[in-house]
């Protein structure tokens, strides 16, 4: 009976829906839960309603659990009991406070900064569950942090400005995880597709584009003004896949020249944006270097209005000084990492990918398709 209630998940298609603005965790009265439309079947329900009918358990680490708690509250689950502390000399101790033999685990754990502090964290998160006798262990990392060190390029070091003898840290940290205990990656908008290849198991990759979409298509922009904007060469792609699903908009590019790390001098702009709403397109803003002179770069070819949007907000200093200086309209951001409210400035929007993956985690527990909730990357490529 349970393997056949799980089955019928799998033929259910149902649109997503998202919650815009600012995430928020829901107030659920005494005894109830928020469930999706199609988790409210009799069977389903009652699987889903008692911990102890499900082989199914959400950890979060200390890294962003409001966004931990948001997930299991679309699940209909409640977040499973960790301790985990620092001892005085900064090691990090990790204690499971229920059972997990058996089941299938999923860690919330983005390795956001301080990076290292909570990579950490989550190796030694995936060791416990690993010698807790967890069937299988999910890593969910909604920001993998070292995605940007994934290459070595040398035969081409002049042309490109890069230095030899660099380590690839990305391939690395995929190493460790895998090494620690994984038996799978749920990373969302990884910096680069090669990425999903230095691990030695399965990796589920998420888009975080669509909740964006549905957030864009609220605010009914015409589309003849509209134009997307890739803030440099590497993320054309991603501008251009974000163009087909805004009734395929015109294409701009932004280049670029870098002369070190996290700085950045913006050249030139290939097309038109004369009179039109800028839509700028990233996966990350670490310290908004190179978005904010590709900004000022289309104010002064003509560009009405300018937004940025990006999965992850990193916002290294002075990040938040040069968003909120003026240039943007709206910067549209989502919750994988944390902002500190002290950091909030008019123009932020901060958008919740929970229900994103929490569907993803039901359908990879259920063995049903994860591709289909993402027709954006995979018909658009």
């Amino acid at each position: 009976m349970y393997r056949c209630v799980f089955l019928k998940r799998c033929h259910v298609v149902e649109p997503l829906k998202f919650e815009n603005g600012k995430p928020c965790i829901p107030v659920l009265p005494a005894g109830e839960r928020s469930l999706p439309s199609f988790l409210t079947t009799p069977q389903l329900g009652n699987i889903v309603s008692s911990k102890n009918d499900t082989r199914l358990r959400i950890f979060s680490g200390t890294a962003n659990p409001s966004l931990s708690q948001e997930i299991a509250c679309y699940m209909g689950l409640e977040l499973g009991k960790i301790n985990i502390k620092r001892f005085a000399d900064g090691e990090i101790y990790v204690q499971l406070q229920e059972s997990v033999r058996g089941c299938d685990v999923y860690l919330v754990q983005p390795t956001c900064p301080p990076a290292n502090e909570n990579l950490m964290e989550l190796l030694i998160m995936i060791d416990a569950c690993r010698r807790a006798s967890a069937k299988n262990i999910t890593a969910v990392i909604p920001y993998f942090g070292y995605a940007r060190a994934d290459r070595k390029v040398q035969l081409f070091a002049l042309l490109f400005q890069t230095q030899g003898r660099e380590s690839i840290a990305a391939k690395l940290v995929a190493n460790l995880i895998t090494e620690a205990g994984a038996n799978r990656v749920l990373a969302c908008d990884l910096h680069s597709g090669q990425s999903m290849g230095y691990f030695d198991i399965p990796v589920d990759h998420v888009y975080g584009q669509p909740v964006v979409l549905d957030y864009l298509a609220s605010k009914r922009i015409c589309s003849d003004d509209l134009v997307v904007v890739s803030p440099d060469v590497g993320g054309v792609a991603r501008a251009r896949a974000f163009a087909k699903k805004l009734s395929d908009a015109p294409l701009a590019i932004v280049d670029k020249r870098r002369h070190g790390h996290n700085v950045a001098e913006v050249m030139n702009l290939i097309g038109d944006v004369k009179g039109k709403v800028a839509v700028m397109v990233d996966d990350m803003i670490d310290t908004a270097g190179t978005i904010s002179k590709g900004a000022a770069l289309l104010h002064q070819e003509g560009a009405r209005e300018v937004y940025a949007c990006t999965t992850h907000a990193v916002f290294s200093p002075p990040a938040i000084e040069r968003l909120s200086s003026g240039l943007f309209q709206e910067v549209i951001i989502t919750n994988t990492i944390p902002v500190l409210e002290k950091n909030y400035f008019p123009q932020l929007t901060i958008l919740s990918v929970a229900n994103l993956l929490g569907e993803t985690i039901w359908r990879v527990h259920d063995d049903c398709s994860v591709s289909i909730i993402f027709p954006l990357a995979t018909k658009s490529k």
